[in-house]
C-alpha cells in the first residue's frame, strides 16, 4: 500500500526546502567575476569548507544505501572509509600546496602546465563522463524510492529535484552550493541524530541499548572489522586502507566536485584545516548513519517485518501463479519472527547460557535470509512473466500498426525497447535502499516523516549541487576558455558558466529518469568512481614525482589504462575474475604509472639512437 504524508509532514519538507533553496538563492545573488562565481570569492572559512567537502560525499544514497547496508549486512561496510583520514593528510600536504601556488580554477589546470593542454583535457573529459553520470544517480536514488512508496510520478519527482538544485547553483555559483550545504548538513545531522533516538525508543523498555547492541552482535551485525585478505569479501580493513586510501586520494585530490569545494577557502590553512576535519569526522558519521540502520534491524526483531520492503513487488507476486507459494513464504516468516522475538528478549535478559540463546538467533537470522532470498527469487520470477506479456502485447500491437513512421509506432517501439531486457525489473527485487524510508514512513512520529523525507531531499541536492557546479566549471575553464580564440572577458566567461550549470542540470535530470537501480546504490555510485579515479589519481602522481615524463607518454598511457580498467570490471562482473571494484583504484593508479614509464622510455631511447 502506498503511503500518504500528513500536512505537518508537507509542511515541514516544503518549509525546510524552499527556505534552503531561497536563502541560497539571496545570499549569493549578483556574481559578476570568475573568482566570485567559480572560487566563491575566496572567502570560505574551515568549517564551512568541511561541512560543504561532506555534504558533497553525503548524497542521499548515503542515508538510503548506508542503513539499507547495515540492515542487511552490518557494521563492516565502516572500513570503506578507512582510507579517508590518510588520503586527507596527504591531499593537505601535496596537493593543496601546489594548487594554491598556481591559483587553479580546476584541478586539470596544473596538468597542462605540467604536461599539455591534450592530457588535461583527456583527464577533464574522464572526470565529466563519470561525474555526468554520478549526477543523474544522486537524482534518481530518492526519486525512485519515493516514487515506489509514495505513489509519486518519478519524471516529476526528478524533475523538481534537479530544477531546484539549477536555480540556486546558476544563481550563486560555488559560493551558492557552498552556503546552502552548510544549512543542508544542519537538517541531515538533526533528522538522523532524531531517527536514532527515535528508534531506540521504539525498542521495547525491558530492552536496553546496550542489550540491543548485543542483540545485534549476535546475528554478527557489529563486527566492524575484518582483516582478512579474502578478495571474495568486499570490504575489510585491507580494502578499506589501500583501495580506500587511493579512491579518496583521487576523489579529493582530483575530482573537481570536492576540490572546487575547498578551492574556495580564504588561505591555504583554512583549506587544509577544513579538509582534516573532514577527515576527524567522516568516519564516525559514517558509523553513526550504520548504527542507525542496525537499530532498526533491532527495531524488527520485536516487530514484524515484511519479506520484500517494496510493498508494490509484493501486490504483484501475490496476484501472480506463485502468490501461493508467497503467502507460505510470509507464514513461515510470521512463525520465525514469534521465535525470534522471544529469543531476542531472553538474550537480553539473560545472565546465563547467552552462547547457547546467541547460537540460536544466528540460526534464525540465516534462516530469514533464506526466506528472504527466496522471496526475491518469487518476486523476480512473476515481474518476468509479468513483462514478458506485456511485451507479447506490445509486440503484437506494433505489427497492427501500418504506417511505420507514426508517432504511436515510435512510442511503442520506446516502450517496447525498454521493457526488453531492462534492469529496471531488478529495480523491483532488491529492497534493500527501501528498508530506511519504509521504516520512516511506516513507523516515526508526523513531522518528523517531513524532516527525515527533507534530509533525503537535502542531500540529494547538495550532493547534485557541487557535481553539477563542478560540472560547470570544468566544461568552462578546462574546455571552452581554454579553447577561444579570443578573450571575451571575465562577464562572458561567467554568462557560459552559468550556462553549462544550467546544461548540466539538464542533462543529470534525463540520466536520472533513464536510470535504473542497482543491487545497491552506494556502491554503484563508487563503482562508477573506481573505474575513473584510479586512472586519473596515477596521471596526477605522474605529475607530482615523476618529472622526466612527458605529455604524449601520460596521454597514450591513460587511454591505454582506461580500456584496461573497463575491460577488468566487465570479467569480474562477469564472474571470469574475482576482483572486488575497491582494487580497480590501486591498480587503474599503477598501471597508468607504469605504462606511461614505459613509453617514456622507450621515447627517450629512440631519441637516444637517432
Amino acid at each position: 500500500m502506498q503511503q500518504t504524508l500528513d500536512w505537518i509532514d508537507w509542511t515541514v519538507l516544503a518549509i525546510t526546502l524552499l527556505t534552503i533553496v531561497g536563502y541560497g538563492t539571496w545570499k549569493t545573488r549578483g556574481s559578476k567575476n570568475v573568482q566570485d562565481y567559480v572560487r566563491g570569492g575566496n572567502s570560505t572559512k574551515w568549517w564551512t569548507i568541511g561541512l560543504s567537502v561532506m555534504a558533497t560525499q553525503a548524497s542521499a544514497i548515503t542515508f538510503l544505501s548506508t542503513t539499507g547496508q547495515a540492515f542487511s549486512d552490518g557494521m563492516g561496510f565502516v572500513q570503506f572509509y578507512f582510507g579517508l583520514p590518510i588520503a586527507m593528510v596527504i591531499i593537505c600536504m601535496v596537493f593543496i600546496p601546489l594548487y594554491h601556488r598556481l591559483k587553479v580554477y580546476t584541478a586539470y589546470e596544473f596538468l597542462e602546465n605540467r604536461f599539455d593542454l591534450k592530457t588535461r583535457s583527456l583527464t577533464a573529459i574522464l572526470f565529466l563522463i563519470q561525474r555526468g553520470l554520478a549526477a543523474g544517480i544522486t537524482i534518481f536514488a530518492p526519486a525512485i524510492i519515493l516514487s515506489v512508496l509514495l505513489g509519486w510520478n518519478i519524471v516529476t519527482l526528478n524533475i523538481v529535484i534537479g530544477v531546484l538544485v539549477i536555480i540556486y547553483t546558476v544563481s550563486g555559483g560555488t559560493k551558492a552550493v557552498t552556503v546552502t550545504q552548510k544549512q543542508q548538513m544542519f537538517v541531515i545531522f538533526a533528522g538522523m541524530l532524531a531517527a536514532l533516538f527515535v528508534v531506540i525508543d521504539l525498542i521495547p523498555d525491558e530492552v536496553s541499548f546496550s542489550e540491543a547492541i548485543d542483540i545485534a552482535g549476535a546475528t554478527g551485525k557489529m563486527e566492524v572489522l575484518d582483516f582478512s585478505f579474502d578478495l571474495e569479501n568486499r570490504y575489510t580493513v585491507w580494502t578499506g586502507l589501500i583501495g580506500g586510501t587511493f579512491l579518496m586520494l583521487s576523489y579529493f585530490g582530483t575530482d573537481q566536485s570536492q576540490v572546487q569545494r575547498y578551492l574556495s577557502g580564504k588561505s591555504m590553512k583554512e583549506m587544509q584545516m577544513g579538509l582534516l576535519f573532514n577527515g576527524l569526522l567522516k568516519v564516525p558519521m559514517q558509523f553513526f548513519i550504520l548504527l542507525v540502520g542496525v537499530m532498526v534491524f533491532v527495531f524488527y526483531q520485536f516487530n514484524p517485518a515484511p519479506l520484500n520492503f517494496i510493498d508494490s513487488s509484493t501486490q504483484t507476486v501475490l496476484a501472480s501463479p506463485y502468490g501461493d507459494d508467497y503467502r507460505e513464504l510470509q507464514n513461515k516468516q510470521e512463525a520465525l519472527f514469534e521465535q525470534k522475538k522471544k529469543l531476542s528478549l531472553e538474550y537480553g535478559e539473560a545472565s546465563t547460557n547467552r552462547a547457547v540463546i546467541k547460537d540460536q538467533i544466528a540460526v534464525l537470522d540465516q534462516t530469514e535470509k533464506t526466506y528472504r532470498s527466496e522471496s526475491k527469487f518469487l518476486i523476480k520470477k512473476a515481474i518476468d512473466a509479468e513483462y514478458a506479456s506485456a511485451y507479447n502485447n506490445l509486440s503484437s500491437e506494433l505489427e497492427a500498426i501500418e504506417d511505420k513512421n507514426s508517432a504511436l509506432y515510435n512510442e511503442k517501439s520506446i516502450a517496447l525497447k525498454s521493457l526488453y531486457g531492462d534492469a529496471a525489473k531488478d529495480t523491483l527485487t532488491n529492497d534493500r535502499d527501501y528498508m530506511f524510508i519504509t521504516f520512516i514512513l511506516n513507523h516515526l512520529p508526523k513531522g518528523l516523516i517531513g524532516l527525515l523525507l527533507a534530509v533525503i531531499l537535502s542531500a540529494a541536492m547538495s550532493s547534485t549541487a557541487s557535481e553539477i557546479n563542478a560540472l560547470a566549471t570544468i566544461t568552462s575553464i578546462d574546455l571552452y576558455k581554454r579553447n577561444l580564440k579570443e578573450d571575451k572577458g571575465e562577464h562572458h566567461i561567467v554568462n557560459m558558466t552559468k550556462w553549462f550549470t544550467f546544461g548540466w542540470g539538464i542533462i543529470a535530470i534525463i540520466i536520472a529518469c533513464f536510470a535504473n537501480l542497482a543491487e545497491n546504490l552506494i556502491q554503484l555510485v563508487n563503482i562508477i568512481g573506481s573505474i575513473f579515479y584510479g586512472n586519473v589519481l596515477g596521471i596526477f602522481l605522474l605529475a607530482f614525482f615523476f618529472k622526466h615524463i612527458r605529455g604524449n607518454a601520460v596521454f597514450i598511457g591513460a587511454l591505454i589504462t582506461q580500456v584496461l580498467i573497463i575491460g577488468l570490471y566487465f570479467l569480474d562482473n562477469a564472474g571470469l575474475i574475482n576482483l572486488p571494484y575497491l582494487w580497480l583504484n590501486l591498480i587503474g593508479c599503477i598501471i597508468v604509472i607504469a605504462i606511461a614509464n614505459v613509453l617514456q622510455f622507450f621515447s627517450g631511447h629512440k631519441k637516444t639512437q637517432h
